[in-house]
């Protein structure tokens, strides 16, 4: 790894933690609260790629894990391993790569911009909403016990803002191929 990827892995880390600081929003249905670190990864992986995105990520969850309170409200430490966030914080590994994985491969320079921009936005939702949903709802059903149906419905609320989310880092990705061109070359 350059100088210059673990600057880009270190600064997309402190993005992802500095969106902790937004505090979370708590739904009374269901135990995971909305928080604004999920844009963090879905930047990271159509900013940086698949490996990056997902090392910047494993930071964030390394100094959660050391028990930095780097999370929304505070939180860290190994016991939010044990939590029903639990799954969404390890999907977030593979919603990253996933997400940068799809942007190296759909997005180029030949294209327009708004081929772009679609295409950073899809790299974003099948990433970090339906890669990290599957992982989340999955851990949330069985750890949480809720049962499958009751984590699904309740993990619809994070929805329409995490396609907000999308399109922000699709908005992102976008401007950062025009104004940083070297960046794009990701793999």
């Amino acid at each position: 790894m350059s100088t210059r990827d673990l600057v880009l892995t270190a600064l997309f880390a402190a993005i992802i933690v500095a969106l902790g600081l937004l505090p979370p929003i708590t739904l009374g249905f269901i135990q995971v609260p909305i928080t604004a670190q999920s844009l963090g990864v879905m930047m990271a992986g159509v900013v940086l790629g698949a490996r990056r995105g997902a090392i910047a990520v494993l930071i964030v969850l390394a100094l959660v894990a050391a028990g930095q309170p780097v999370l929304s409200g505070g939180r860290g430490g190994l016991a939010i391993f044990a939590s029903p966030s639990a799954g969404f914080l390890v999907g977030w590994i593979f919603a990253a790569f996933v997400t940068g994985y799809l942007s190296e491969r759909l997005v180029n320079h030949q294209q327009s911009g708004l081929v772009q921009g679609v295409s950073f936005f899809l790299a974003a939702v099948i990433g970090c909403i339906a890669v990290l949903y599957a992982f989340g709802i999955t851990y949330l059903a069985t750890a949480g016990g809720m049962g499958f149906q009751k984590a699904f419905i309740g993990s619809m609320a994070f929805i329409p803002g995490d396609v907000i989310k999308a399109f922000v880092a699709a908005l992102l990705g976008r401007a950062v191929m025009v104004g940083y061109p070297l960046l794009p070359a990701r793999a």
